[in-house]
């Protein structure tokens, strides 16, 4: 697995680093940012030689480049220029979704908007959309999908974007419009063209299966 593969897979796991801060006076997009700078420096410095696992050698050092945020008291500084491609390649890859029932990766979104895939990467970690690992059900409360608190297990829960690549393609576009999307239930019912109930059922069906996948 190549550096930029490395980082495109474990997006969640930035996003997941970071929404462990949220609340303590930092914006959230400053934190998830952070948290990619982070994960690029994993990715860069990471030996396969060693026998660690990526998640268990990643996740201390993007937990370090947030921390180093609080401590310097300010924002990642992004180009304005930066930002605005960054809001086109998200919009791209909402499109990609939409299309597909799953997230591009760097590459696809690279060739798509004839970039390279540096920049395409960059633009990511930018202005990255974080996935939602909550969803509201039709009588108001949450589902979670599977989540640890421990740091060595942030990934159980993480591995979704990997996971969904195992499931058929209206289930990959379930998971997207609820988890990725907050659409409700009849909104997803809606753009499947299914009933309420048939979601939901297959909801619960498809989240008990990736809860086993994740062990």
């Amino acid at each position: 697995m190549d550096r930029e593969e490395r980082v495109t897979r474990n997006l969640g796991l930035a996003h997941a680093c970071a929404n462990r801060f949220r609340g303590r006076g930092i914006e959230y997009d400053d934190l998830y940012q952070a948290a990619c700078v982070g994960l690029v420096q994993a990715a860069d410095r990471f030996d396969e030689s060693r026998g660690l696992q990526f998640s268990t050698y990643a996740v201390p050092v993007i937990l370090g480049e947030v921390r180093r945020l609080f401590r310097e008291g300010g924002a990642v500084k992004v180009s304005r220029g930066l930002r605005e491609l960054s809001r086109k390649v998200s919009a791209e890859a909402k499109d990609f979704a939409e299309e597909y029932g799953r997230m591009p990766s760097v590459t696809e979104l690279a060739q798509r908007m004839q970039l390279d895939p540096e920049t395409a990467a960059q633009a990511l970690g930018a202005l990255q959309t974080p996935i939602s690992l909550t969803a509201e059900d039709e009588e108001g409360g949450m589902m979670d999908l599977p989540d640890e608190p421990h740091e060595e297990e942030l990934t159980d829960a993480l591995s979704l974007q990997q996971v969904m690549g195992t499931l058929e393609p209206k289930d990959r576009k379930l998971l997207y419009f609820r988890y990725f999307q907050s659409r409700t239930q009849t909104q997803t019912a809606q753009a499947l063209g299914m009933t309420q109930v048939q979601v939901s059922r297959r909801e619960k069906k498809i989240l008990s299966a990736l809860r086993k996948e994740l062990g």
